[in-house]
């Protein structure tokens, strides 16, 4: 281990702050940033005026002779690691009448508004959940009240349509409703795993439907014990089927309930593990463990949770959390002394479980029966953030058993310190309504294991809170709050990574966004240090590693974890498909899995099609502004592009060549050739092309820019765009045909020009390696949005003009871009250019290369056309250097020397994308759609970035690239992290 480094150290105020705080890391911009847009209000800047504000708030709940004493302690608490969860800190202390909750639950029955059973009608519990969402809560049901589809509706001698059909209603509910002000509401949908509409529940999200729900099958001990035995499993309900499903067999059983049907459960679970595979969900919670662990068993009955699945939960039940950051209480961090501060930790629990009983007396409840539940029993969800990086701090490696006894141990300290707060907060305060010491201790349950010491204090003083304990996920507090330690109880998912931030005008911004423990390990040691074993990133782990860690700390949880168990794309099905039921067998109350794969990546539109529908212009109000638009995009697989960078070549490469001979002179045209092997082999192994280039005084100006464009054009393993293109060039007229001899012999043909003649010979070329043999991939060609140039009616349609001017050549004439508007994965539209053009007295190549960027426009990742223009800013020409305008956004007025024609269109066609919002001024795209595979950045210190992966679409940039990470929504595009904790 080298030495640390020793840089000036930020001593500590008092005593109590933790050694590892000492270190004086510079904040990150992006802490700053989450901060201020995220939680302060009003002037608040800093962190510590926002946590006096919340201090402040929580304090409101204390005897007004104690309220500056607590609120002092609530400061230090929060000083010291405590982080309140998300909707505390954005509302404590604020005027909004938001709620300071997370998440709740809410029961649906299965009529449409009456009560059933005293649980609320269906569209009755939407009005609440819409309350519920419109305060700032997320949203968890049960679904299995509703009757099946095909079920018999004798109110209206009618067929029922099933949960799912329902679930859709909700989903566009969340969609309409904006939370607190700021954010869509989260919501997570629950059905039995003996529903009879089960099969349909499990597939509902394959092609992109309820976009705005989690969703987990229920499943039950039986139904496990029936796929470990391979048995037939019943699917069941209350509701009479109607006269098709008796028919086909349905019956009812002497307990009352109808079986629809019969089914083996081994059946039913592969699919839900090959769905989950596939799509990463459902996930799966165990109710039968849920229930039996639950310390309030005696009174009541839980079937759903909140969305992150953290909080099994009741019927109206919430979830009140916050997290403690344990990265505070590493001290020696990297040391061959490294330890824990114990006492210091639990010091912090005993003042946050004070905190969070006092948030359920101080926030406004969206509804009433909140309220109730909520005094009856006052749960309140404690737990921890930073867990991997507090372990990569103590030197222990995540996969390993010291590591998983060293979260024992801290799960264990916690637990102890906030059950010990909560019975002496009921002495003070009173116990929790609903507490009856004996059936609390007792039973089996969570409370029945705790330590006799506790159990004993419990007894004589009650408890204030009957449920203490939660891991939530933490994506947005850990980045704001804690310097972006590790997620909750997850390890570490990157060590470094770029966050792409839009701007109120549209821009980005982008922001180094680095771990904790990654920070500090290259502060104290230095960047060039090499990492130590314990570094290690959640895809380098196991899906067993990481159930095992879940397993290791649920013991000492009593509502559950939020745990993501993230593997790679590449990760063996044979290896996941026993995961969830290793994850029951190991006791756990439930698990959800994301694996990033091509199936999710390839829906870029809620309902995709196959062949687009036809472009067609579209009237805007005023009839003026008439636009082509395109109302679908295609499928198309994440990428699934190749960057075409010409390779490395140290030792140089074999290249063909062929002498062109048009009126105006001759010129050689080169193929520059690589031997291949594999699958990228030519035909017999022969060489592949990889560019083209021409070289001649007498070659046509604008040439070069052609054969520039089709160079990378061969690298993209692609025959059939290459053949698109060539294609293309084949009937470029100029001033007038000639006739010109063609390989193999000689033999002469007619053609329209020069660009016609030279995409010819390089067709023969290839089509002698091979390189434009049919059947292989098409991931170009699968991206476009149309091959064919978008055609106007007569009506015509809006296009972007300007006047290019070169005086060296003697060249005046317009360049015009035709465009398009296209769909966008959040339900809008983006305006786009399909194809360009020129018009007067310019240089006739400059056809074919119009020709060939017009394909590229029609691409549907805009990176692919930026680094085609990025390419010609610097194609230069002897004698026609020239001095004109550069276009700005900004309107800023300047002038410079411009390397020939090609270089000046190229840098108009980048502004006009800029313009649209598409590329910046440099030609980088402002939204990466995540197709074209970029050359991955080599990063400094040992830094890995995260890869584009296949997701739901971004709310902030728009890809489909948004992954489930850590319990949170990520965007490996963008690095934008969904609202959790």
């Amino acid at each position: 281990m080298p030495p640390p480094n020793q840089a000036s150290l930020d001593l500590p105020t008092t005593s109590l702050v933790p050694l590892a705080a000492a270190a004086s890391l510079p904040a990150q911009d992006i802490s700053a940033e989450v901060l201020l847009e995220k939680y302060a209000k009003g002037e608040e800047q800093t962190l510590d005026e926002l946590r006096a504000r919340v201090a402040r708030a929580l304090a409101e709940a204390e005897l007004p002779e104690a309220r500056a004493h607590w609120e002092a302690k609530f400061l230090e608490a929060q000083r010291r690691g405590f982080v309140p969860a998300g909707r505390i800190n954005s509302a404590a202390g604020t005027e909004l009448s938001a709620t300071l909750i997370n998440c709740f639950v809410q029961p649906v029955g299965d009529s449409i508004a009456l009560a059933d059973d005293g649980v609320p009608g269906i569209y009755t519990a939407l009005t609440e959940a819409a309350e519920t969402m419109r305060r700032g809560g997320g949203v968890g049901y049960d679904f299995s009240r509703i009757r099946p589809k095909g079920a018999w509706v004798g109110s209206t001698q009618s067929s029922a349509s099933g949960p799912v059909s329902y679930m859709r209603v909700f989903d566009r509910s969340c969609e309409t409703v904006e939370s607190a002000g700021a954010r869509r509401g989260a919501q997570m949908g629950v059905l039995r795993c003996d529903h009879p509409d089960i099969e349909e529940f499990i597939h509902a999200k394959d092609q992109g439907d309820l976009r705005n729900f989690n969703i987990s099958i229920g499943v039950t001990d039986a139904f496990m014990e029936a796929v470990e035995s391979d048995a037939e499993v019943e699917l069941t309900h209350k509701a009479e089927p109607g006269k098709k499903l008796k028919k086909a067999g349905a019956y009812q059983r002497g307990d009352g309930l109808w079986v629809y049907r019969r089914l083996r459960a081994r059946e039913l679970w592969d699919q839900v593990m090959r769905s989950t595979y596939d799509h990463a969900e459902p996930g799966v919670l165990f109710l039968d463990r849920i229930n039996n662990d639950n310390n309030l068993y005696y009174c009541e009955r839980i079937d759903a949770t909140n969305p992150c699945a953290e909080q099994p939960l009741p019927p109206y039940g919430c979830c009140c959390l916050g997290s403690v950051n344990l990265t505070l209480f590493v001290q020696d961090a990297f040391g061959p002394g490294a330890r824990f501060d114990e006492e210091g930790f639990a010091e912090v629990c005993r003042t946050a479980t004070r905190m969070l009983d006092n948030v359920l007396d101080v926030t406004p409840w969206p509804l009433p029966a909140q309220a109730h539940e909520a005094s009856n029993k006052r749960r309140v969800g404690l737990g921890f953030t930073g867990l991997g990086d507090t372990l990569v701090m103590l030197n222990l490696r995540y996969d390993t058993e010291a590591a998983r006894e060293m979260a024992r141990r801290i799960s264990e300290v916690m637990r102890n310190a906030a059950y010990d707060a909560s019975a002496d907060l009921a002495v003070e305060r009173g116990a929790f309504p609903l507490f009856n010491a004996d059936l609390y201790l007792s039973g089996g349950n969570f409370a029945s294991r705790l330590p006799q010491g506790l159990k004993d204090k419990i007894r004589a003083q009650g408890l204030r809170n009957s449920h203490l304990l939660s891991i939530a996920p933490t994506g947005t507090i850990s980045l704001a709050f804690a310097d972006n330690a590790s997620n909750g109880i997850e390890p570490a998912f990157s060590w470094s990574y770029t966050r792409k931030k839009r701007m109120p005008d549209g821009s980005f911004k982008e922001y180094a966004v680095e771990d904790h423990a990654w920070r500090l390990y290259r502060h104290l040691f230095g960047k060039d240090a090499p990492l130590s074993d314990a570094f290690v990133t959640a895809l380098e782990l196991s899906a067993s590693d990481h159930a095992s860690m879940v397993a290791a700390v649920a013991p000492y949880v009593d509502t559950a974890i939020s745990k993501t168990v993230n593997v790679p794309a590449d990760y063996p099905y044979a290896e996941f498909q026993d995961l969830y039921t290793q994850a029951w067998k190991s006791g756990l109350k439930g698990l959800a899995t994301y694996r990033p794969n091509s199936v999710l990546g390839s829906v870029l539109s809620v309902e995709p099609t196959a062949t687009p529908e036809p472009l067609k212009p579209v009237s805007e109000e005023d009839g003026t502004n008439r636009r082509l638009r395109l109302e679908r995009l295609p499928n198309a697989v994440l990428a699934s592009l190749r960057w075409p960078s010409r390779p490395e070549l140290p030792n140089g490469n074999p290249a063909w060549s062929y002498m062109i001979r048009h009126p105006h002179g001759d010129f050689a045209l080169f193929v520059g050739e690589l031997p291949a092997e594999g699958p990228d082999a030519g035909l017999f192994g022969k060489n592949l092309p990889f560019e083209v280039w021409v070289n001649g005084a007498e070659q046509p100006r604008g040439l070069s820019a052609v054969a520039k464009t089709l160079s990378m054009d061969l690298r993209t393993n692609d025959a059939a765009w290459l053949r698109l293109k060539l294609d293309a060039l084949a009937t470029v007229a100029e001033e007038r045909a000639f006739e010109m001899p063609v390989p193999p012999g000689g033999e002469r043909r007619l053609f329209p020009g020069v660009v016609a003649a030279t995409a010819a010979v390089i067709r023969w070329r290839c089509e002698q390696l091979g390189a434009l043999q049919e059947g292989g991939p098409t991931p170009v060609l699968d991206a476009m949005f149309s091959r064919e140039e978008p055609r106007t009616s007569t009506m015509g349609t809006l296009a972007w003009a300007v006047d290019v001017e070169n005086p060296a050549t003697g060249e005046q004439f317009t360049l015009t871009l035709k465009e398009v508007t296209l769909p966008t994965p959040d339900g809008g539209h983006i305006t786009r250019p399909c194809a360009m053009g020129f018009s007067g007295n310019y240089p006739k190549a400059l056809d074919g290369m119009a020709r060939l960027l017009s394909l590229d426009m029609r691409v549907m990742d805009p990176a692919w056309i930026g680094m085609k223009l990025r390419k010609l800013l610097n194609v230069g020409e002897p004698l026609g250097h020239f001095m004109a305008p550069v276009p700005t956004l900004s309107g800023e007025r300047r002038q410079q020397i411009w390397p020939s024609t090609v270089a000046y269109v190229a840098r108009l066609v980048i502004h006009r994308y800029a313009m649209l919002g598409i590329l910046d001024e440099q030609g980088m795209p402002l939204v990466e759609m995540g197709l074209l595979q970029a050359p991955a950045p080599k990063l400094a210190g040992g830094a890995n970035s995260i890869p584009a992966m296949a997701g739901k679409p971004c709310p902030e940039c728009g890809n489909a690239t948004m992954i489930h990470k850590d319990g949170c929504d990520f965007c490996t595009a963008c690095g934008y992290v969904g609202q959790c904790g």
